[in-house]
């Protein structure tokens, strides 16, 4: 690919959009473009920013964790896409959500609100009462939307999801990831966070995000979002960490299953049919835990074609793949350090993929 995409990354140095940045462009397992920019890290101390950072992956937990974990146990027979959660959950008292499925909550059509500030009385409890206190309070507070009537992403759902993949699985949602998935696949720097036991790598190895207000301190090599820190580290919808190259191997064999016919770590039937729109509610962009380009203002831009998926993070990160054109572009940038009110990148990040597209004679 030409220099003008590195320049285009020196340009969003240039304009404060991130301290730094990595890149990585492919077509199917090729890589065309792997390159890093600016820094991990500016404060306390200028750290470079490498091929090999670590980042918080924030939201991509969501398709990379979360809705990977129930794809493969759909596909092994362990997880039933529309079984009410309420023949899941045992005793199961809130009878609002009775009817809510696996495909609702990861379609985000629910019903269930976006967030809550949960960690502001998490943070109180001990460590193993918070996650099932966590649980109990979104059972118990109150749907914003009858379930299966409109779109409303939902963090709160994907924490859910947790839930009910610990309780098909038999396993937390950390070790099945990586007996099912993550270590078959030479994954070795994708991990969920685990507050307890310290980071997993040099805390130097880190982009570095927010200077928390609220923990006072930069976060730097454990989870940026407050709900999932107080939770212990991850949940359903955030605490993934991982590299560029790391976020590539899996989306490609994600890719790979959803082209395949045969045997593979995920069936192709069962690969389509996360990685489609499920045209649940009117107007839904979003398939199992993935997004797909809206008609306008998609942070893939303008020319990725309908069958692609893709999602983002709120430290910075991003992923987008072109299922029928095999194109996967992974962005990752730490863009809330040291501020979360720094959003330019939501103008970038199309402009950048509008651009790798064009050079790519797709656009």
């Amino acid at each position: 690919m030409s220099d003008k995409i590195i320049d285009f990354l020196k340009k969003g140095l240039e304009e404060k959009v991130y301290p730094g940045a990595v890149l990585l462009v492919a077509q199917g397992e090729d890589i065309l473009c792997f390159h890093n920019v600016g820094n991990r890290a500016i404060s306390p101390k200028p750290l470079p920013m490498e091929k090999d950072t670590i980042f918080d992956l924030a939201s991509l937990t969501k398709p990379l964790a979360t809705a990977l974990a129930a794809m493969k146990l759909v596909d092994d027979g362990m997880l039933d896409l529309d079984a009410p959660i309420s023949s899941l959950i045992h005793p199961f008292p809130w009878k609002d959500k009775a009817g809510i499925t696996p495909r609702l909550l990861l379609n985000h059509c629910s019903g269930l609100a976006d967030w809550k500030p949960l960690y502001l009385n998490l943070i109180k409890l001990p460590p193993k009462d918070r996650k099932p206190t966590a649980r109990r309070l979104i059972m118990e507070g109150p749907l914003a939307k009858e379930p299966q009537s409109v779109s409303l992403y939902s963090d709160l759902g994907f924490i859910l999801l947790e839930w009910i993949i610990e309780l098909a699985a038999g396993h937390d949602l950390s070790s099945f990831l990586d007996a099912a998935l993550y270590r078959s696949l030479g994954l070795k720097t994708l991990y969920l966070d685990t507050i307890d036991i310290g980071p997993a790598y040099p805390r130097d190895s880190y982009a570095a995000t927010e200077d928390c207000p609220w923990r006072k301190e930069i976060m730097q090599g454990h989870v940026h979002d407050e709900n999932a820190f107080a939770l212990g580290g991850h949940s359903g919808h955030a605490g993934l960490f991982g590299t560029a190259f790391d976020v590539f191997t899996l989306t490609t064999m994600v890719m790979n299953a959803y082209h395949s016919d045969g045997a593979a770590l995920i069936n192709g039937e069962t690969a389509r049919t996360f990685l489609s729109r499920q045209g649940l509610v009117p107007n839904s962009t979003w398939a199992l835990g993935w997004d797909t380009p809206s008609v306008k203002g998609s942070s893939s831009g303008d020319c990725f074609s309908s069958s692609s998926i893709g999602h983002t993070g709120f430290t910075g990160t991003s992923v987008w793949i072109d299922l029928e054109k095999r194109v996967t572009v992974v962005f990752l940038t730490n863009r809330v350090h040291p501020s979360r009110s720094n959003e330019k990148i939501k103008g970038f990040r199309p402009e950048l993929h509008n651009l790798i597209m064009r050079e790519l004679g797709y656009c």
